[in-house]
Order: C-alpha cells, then sequence, then structure tokens
C-alpha cells in the first residue's frame, strides 16, 4: 500500500473518529420525531447511530498506541487495524508486525485483541519468523486500554 494511500486511510480514520466522538447517546430514547410527525432535527441527530462500528476510544487508543509502526491498513467498521513491519534502528535483524482486532462497542477489558509478529535476519539476510512471547499481544492491549481509558477520563472531565 502507497504511503498516500496509508496517510489517507488514517485521515479518514481520524475523521470518522472525531465525527462519533461527538454524537449523540442512543440509550436516551425517542425517535428524533415529534408526536404528530413533525421532524425534530436536534432529537434525530441524538439518536443516530454512530458512524463507526467499535468503540472509539478502543480505536483512537490502538492508533495512538501503535503510532510508531507504519499502517498497512485500518477499518473503522470492523475494528481491524494492521500495521507494516517495523525495525527499530537499534535493532535491525529483528522487525516486528501487529494486528489489532476491536471486538466490542463498549470500553471493556475483552474488547481488544492484539497479535504481534516478529521475524529475524537469518544467515542469508533473509527474514524469517519467530516466536513471540504470548505476554508481548498482553503488553500491548494493556497499553491500549490504559490509553483508552486516558481518553475516557479526558472527555468525562472536559464534559463535567
Amino acid at each position: 500500500m502507497s504511503f498516500t494511500l496509508r496517510v489517507g486511510a488514517v485521515m479518514a480514520g481520524a475523521l470518522l473518529l472525531t465525527a462519533c466522538a461527538h454524537g449523540g447517546d442512543q440509550a436516551s430514547g425517542g425517535t428524533g420525531t415529534f408526536p404528530f410527525g413533525k421532524r425534530n432535527p436536534d432529537k434525530a441527530a441524538a439518536a443516530a447511530p454512530a458512524g463507526i462500528g467499535v468503540n472509539a476510544f478502543l480505536w483512537r487508543a490502538s492508533l495512538d498506541t501503535l503510532s510508531f509502526m507504519p499502517l498497512a491498513s485500518a477499518d473503522p467498521f470492523g475494528g481491524v487495524i494492521i500495521t507494516d513491519w517495523y525495525a527499530n534502528p537499534e535493532k535491525p535483524d529483528e522487525r516486528f508486525k501487529a494486528t489489532v482486532y476491536i471486538l466490542d462497542t463498549r470500553l471493556r477489558a475483552d474488547g481488544v485483541s492484539v497479535t504481534v509478529f516478529k521475524q529475524v535476519k537469518d544467515t542469508a539476510g533473509g527474514w524469517t519468523n519467530a516466536p513471540v512471547s504470548g505476554q508481548t499481544d498482553v503488553d500491548v492491549e494493556n497499553a491500549i486500554l490504559t490509553r483508552a481509558r486516558q481518553l475516557k477520563l479526558s472527555t468525562i472531565n472536559v464534559k463535567g
């Protein structure tokens, strides 16, 4: 995927995230109409479904947490983020790739799943798959959840 497409995908995701972060609460009830069929645009906007298919805090936190890695694809409706390979300049003989699945519309600990892949250079200079500690996936998930909580608290503090 070209750099321009990656930047476009990130910007589209950010626009969707921004749009739905200020959306109304569907739990407030009502259909957006007055009793005799007259339309109430304020209530209709508040009852409109969100423009993103997953929890906005988890989505944003995932992008923030993995921002140091190049983005291969991001689907805000399906809740899938796939990074491209990233090699730490201090360890150029190994590289990592991550896939994040956001599994819920609520901010929950089981609402995010991360898989990290690792490759190391062999003696011929090619890349071969290497095992990754299961704790690595959990550590990235915990970092995403911590960031998501920070984002949620920052919006609560702004409103209060």
